[in-house]
């Protein structure tokens, strides 16, 4: 490759096998060398005769970017031999055997993240001889949670399973009292996904400088995801008009979002609303290696006044003042949790820390938000970076109803300090179940620690409570509904509590309409009135009869009910109100396997549906993917009629053993969120049997290669070839 008077370069052996073994990257369907900071990897050096580490001086350079720069730690030079030198990078030579030479390298714990070139630099008395540039020597250097100098460290081995390696998640959404799911395939190994997480971080021209700093990459990447102000990965849209891209409830996970971005050379993709935003950025994250996991927190206020209060408006009848009411409770937000160690904060914020990609409000100037510790929220410690005010609020705020006369006027009727921030919850490890988490971002509600957070608050500038105290009604209501499916009659329970000496009575208004997931009312569909007497500490349930044909018409693509009650006490003239989200669940969708999935033997899977309503399901988008077993695959049809069935058969071979989970969506304009998973097991080759996998490949550089390959089990090792091919 490279001639010098003395000493000449034969190759270079990047030994990618072996070492992505040991650095817990042998996942990543990419051919290159793929290694985490601060542990050593290996490389041979064949020289054209025996290496002479006393007489000869030669240096292996790594380089990244255009303009590579010692002091911005893009260039980095390890010496062995004769000239020793200290750089950024510790290198070593472990032994020689004839020309060979076996060499140790070890990226510094602060070390830029993403592609690295490989040269080797013989230096003489005449100058200097480099090796040409060979892309099969490029490597690339992720953040490494196995490693305590690392700020992404994490010394539980269940945890960095779960938050890094894990490639299959489970989204929560619906509302806290009835809590559905998705899984979603973060398919952070998937081919090319790791050049499409580089390349939103070169689309978004982030610095190499800022890359190597978790803290740093993590806030941009929380503005990268989203296209508000930098054509960022994707585009929200909250419309129910998707007629140009593909619907958010569409989608089964990132892979096809990132592909599809790095295709079509950093155009954003349409369409995603929050736990897509989510989903996609937890595989950038766990893809680079920093530990990461989706949260829902459920009943999530956006108070865009930033005063810790959500303003509900009800009009004179008690019905919801649509365009008075500015502030939104979103049945379910879902962000993203990083593990991290911050330096730039006292030690007990490090751990978990909040980042969200959802475009909400600006901070800093762009659509972002994080990374900011959770426990710094639960103290209500919110002076440090990034966003914890924000955060804070979406926890905290108190729903405030107010009641509009005529002229315009309000008053406060009720005040709920509890609704908000009812539950938040994430995957448990190593388990399909979830965890509650509240506690960590929360004191018990009303407890002295609960008032000691809000007092911090207050005192690092969120604004107090400055509303006078209601008097207490001694009477109380609440909406109850059990898990109804979409197109159902059902009826609501109105439980009114009277928790006085003196008998009530009650008349209440109830009023029914569509609502998004964020909280945003459309068509009113239900007014109605009920009067009720309630005995002296007894309490009186109050039947409502809804039928579908009221709600089916105007119903929205995630299928969410409201109902507001506001009822007055005839005795005392005193006000009450509650509200209550009913989620219904969308038709079933059936996944069924055919056959024993095994390594090379195909088997099938056969998806099923059938169209419960009395109207012709038009467009109709069928979606099946499993990370690991299939890539994406999209069927579409023109229609399904009502009682009509879609049934769709699919051969798979598996190619790798072990758990995998097939995912299914079906979506279209007037049904939405219609989803499921099966986990299957594919079992190792059988007695006998064989393994065939063919594969195309497009070179890109003409010369000598070789390719490799390597078969490996519990219980059979060693199994490898090679074949030297030229390619013209």
């Amino acid at each position: 490759m490279t001639a010098t008077r003395g000493l000449s370069v034969l190759s270079v052996d990047m030994r990618a096998m072996d070492n992505k073994k040991a650095h817990n990257t042998s996942r990543y369907k990419n051919t290159s060398l793929i290694v985490r900071r601060n542990k050593e990897f290996i490389l041979i050096i064949r020289f054209d005769r025996p290496f002479n580490n006393q007489q000869e001086n030669v240096q292996i350079e790594f380089m990244i970017g255009s303009s590579p720069d010692e002091n911005r730690g893009t260039y980095i030079a390890v010496f062995i031999g004769k000239e020793k030198r200290d750089g950024r990078w510790n290198g070593r030579v472990i032994g020689t055997q004839g020309n060979d030479v076996t060499v140790g390298i070890t990226p510094d714990a602060s070390c830029i993240i993403g592609r690295f070139r490989t040269f080797v630099t013989v230096v003489t008395d005449f100058g200097k001889q480099r090796t040409q540039r060979n892309p099969d020597t490029d490597f690339y250097v992720l953040f490494n949670p196995w490693d305590p100098a690392d700020l992404v460290y994490v010394s539980r081995d269940t945890d960095r399973q779960e938050y890094v390696l894990n490639d299959v998640g489970i989204i929560y959404n619906g509302e806290f009292n009835n809590i559905t799911s998705r899984s979603w395939n973060y398919g952070q190994f998937e081919e090319g996904v790791l050049d499409a997480c580089l390349l939103v971080l070169d689309a978004g021209k982030v610095p190499l400088l800022y890359r190597g700093n978790a803290i740093e990459l993590v806030r941009l990447g929380s503005a990268l995801m989203n296209s508000q102000d930098d054509n960022g990965v994707l585009v929200g849209n909250w419309s129910s008009d998707y007629s140009i891209g593909t619907a958010p409830t569409a989608w089964t996970g990132s892979p096809e979002i990132l592909l599809k971005y790095a295709k079509d050379g950093g155009l954003p993709v349409c369409f995603a609303q929050c736990w897509v935003f989510a989903g996609v950025l937890n595989t950038f994250l766990r893809c680079l290696g920093i530990p990461a996991r989706v949260v829902t927190n459920f009943a999530s206020a956006h108070d865009n006044t930033g005063n810790l209060k959500t303003d509900i408006i009800l009009d004179e009848n008690g019905g919801m003042n649509r365009s008075r009411t500015r502030d939104s409770i979103w049945n379910y937000h879902s962000w993203n949790e990083v593990y991290m160690r911050r330096p730039d904060l006292p030690e007990k914020y490090s751990g978990w820390q909040v980042v969200d990609s959802t475009p909400q409000e600006t901070s800093d100037g762009l659509y972002r938000c994080g990374p900011t510790s959770v426990n710094a929220i639960k103290d209500g410690e919110l002076s440090y970076p990034f966003d914890a005010r924000f955060v804070f609020a979406e926890l905290n705020s108190d729903l405030i109803y107010y009641q509009s006369d005529k002229y315009g006027n309000t008053k406060i009727i009720q005040v709920d300090t509890t609704y908000v921030g009812k539950l938040l919850i994430t995957k448990r490890v190593n388990s399909n179940a979830y965890d509650d988490i509240t506690s960590t971002y929360k004191y018990p509600e009303g407890s002295d620690k609960d008032r000691q957070a809000m007092q911090m608050a207050e005192h690092r500038g969120i604004a107090p409570r400055d509303y006078i105290p209601l008097a207490e009604t001694g009477v109380h209501i609440e909406l109850q509904a059990d898990t109804i499916k979409m197109g159902e009659n059902f009826k609501l329970t109105l439980n009114i509590k009277n928790q006085t000496s003196q008998k009530c009575t009650i008349s209440a208004t109830i009023t029914g309409c569509v609502v998004y997931y964020t909280g945003v009312t459309s068509s009113i569909f239900k007014l109605e009135s009920k009067a009720a007497s309630v005995d002296p500490w007894k309490t009186t349930k109050v039947m409502i009869d809804v039928k579908a044909s009221e709600y089916m018409p105007y119903l929205l693509e995630q299928y969410n009910l409201l109902f507001v009650v506001y009822g007055r006490i005839q005795e005392t003239g005193m006000a009450l109100t509650t509200m209550r989200v009913v989620a219904l669940r969308p038709p079933e969708l059936t996944i069924k396997v055919t056959g024993t999935p095994r390594v090379g033997k195909d088997f099938m899977v056969t998806v099923s549906f059938r169209n419960p309503f009395n109207f012709i399901l038009k467009n109709v988008q069928l979606r099946l993917e499993s990370p690991g077993l299939i890539l994406t695959k999209l069927k579409t049809y023109d229609q399904i009629a009502p009682g009509g069935t879609l049934q769709h058969t699919d051969t798979i071979t598996p190619q790798y053993p072990g758990k995998k989970v097939l995912m299914a969506c079906l979506d279209c304009a007037t049904v939405r969120q219609v989803t499921n998973q099966l986990e299957i097991f594919v079992h190792q080759i059988a007695p006998g049997g064989t393994l065939q996998h063919t594969d195309t490949i497009t070179p890109q550089y003409p010369g000598k290669k070789v390719l490799m390959a390597c078969l490996d089990c519990a219980t059979v090792r060693q199994v490898t070839n090679q074949l030297e091919i030229f390619v013209q």
